[in-house]
């Protein structure tokens, strides 16, 4: 029989809890600031009853499931990544334990790993991925360092890492090319974006391409609100070209995201061709995470 499920989605920054009904449904959620920098050694099982205490007092028999940083050497206990091509049994298979008090045990999910030509990683993602129960596409998973993932079989066979965000971030705030920036007037995104989407595909490539968000706006033919949208349209053009090299040109992606980032990526990817089949973070983890558990059930 299904039993009811406490998962938790345990980044680097932030924590996202859920009380999930033997049924499926989601009866309660929690986003907290409290990612595994801010615990020390030994705080895990007090930083768990803070966050998800009260759901476990309302569901004392529910399967008790952690996916994401935790599982990192930097969290509560190392989970080993399991190696790519990877299944969802083989994911659950490779779950490890961890004692919450004397009576209670949560189990904790592993990562990933690929060796495509150059080793990667993942732990958090994959669950967000099994959620998508894909038996044959491509996933994309925005974020600071966004992940693109193939999936044959129902198997996730490999995967890539871009620094999309991070590198934005670094750009627009910590170089030169943000100094003549300003907050976006009317129009400014427009223009900024259709400026960066064909500087992704010029021929110079992004290090050539992203000079231009400075000297565009000295030579008077781009305002300065017209500086964030371009770098941001510019990175993200850039990345689905890497993506594309890696993977193919494939019709469809299944996005993986909300708010701004799904606005981003779902444009630029409209604008290369792509069909987009969007799912919010929240959505992809529930089912991935119920997926899971009951792998570690049977």
């Amino acid at each position: 029989m299904p039993k009811p499920l406490i998962a938790l989605d345990w980044g680097t920054t932030r924590a996202r809890a859920f009380l999930i009904s033997d049924k499926g449904e989601v009866l309660q959620r929690r986003v907290a600031d409290q990612g595994i920098q801010s615990i020390s050694a030994g705080g895990y099982p007090a930083a768990f009853e803070a966050l998800a205490g009260d759901f476990r007092r309302a569901a004392p028999d529910a399967a008790i499931v952690l996916a994401g940083m935790v599982g990192s050497r930097n969290g509560w206990i190392e989970a080993p990544y399991v190696a790519c091509p990877a299944a969802p049994q083989d994911l659950a298979a490779a779950a490890i334990t961890a004692e919450l008090d004397a009576r209670t045990t949560a189990t904790i999910l592993p990562g990933l790993s690929c060796d495509d030509g150059a080793f990667d990683v993942m732990r958090g993602e994959e669950t967000l991925i099994v959620g998508l129960g894909l038996a044959d596409g491509i996933a994309c998973l925005p974020g600071t360092h966004s992940k693109w993932a193939e999936v044959k079989d129902g198997r996730i066979v490999r995967f890539a890492s871009f620094m999309t965000g991070e590198v934005y971030g670094l750009l627009r705030n910590n170089s030169i090319l943000g100094r003549l920036a300003q907050e976006p007037q009317a129009g400014d995104a427009d223009e900024g974006a259709a400026r960066g989407r064909a500087g992704a595909r010029r021929a110079g490539g992004l290090l050539n391409s992203a000079f231009a968000a400075r000297t565009e706006v000295l030579a008077g033919r781009m305002p300065g609100g017209a500086v964030g949208p371009y770098l941001s349209a510019l990175l993200v053009g850039q990345e689905i070209l890497g993506a594309e090299a890696l993977f193919g040109g494939h019709s469809q992606v299944h996005l993986v995201a909300d708010g701004a980032l799904a606005e981003s990526y779902g444009g630029e990817l409209a604008a290369a061709g792509r069909e987009v089949r969007l799912v919010t973070p929240e959505d992809a983890f529930v089912a991935g995470v119920k997926r899971l558990a009951a792998g570690l059930q049977a």
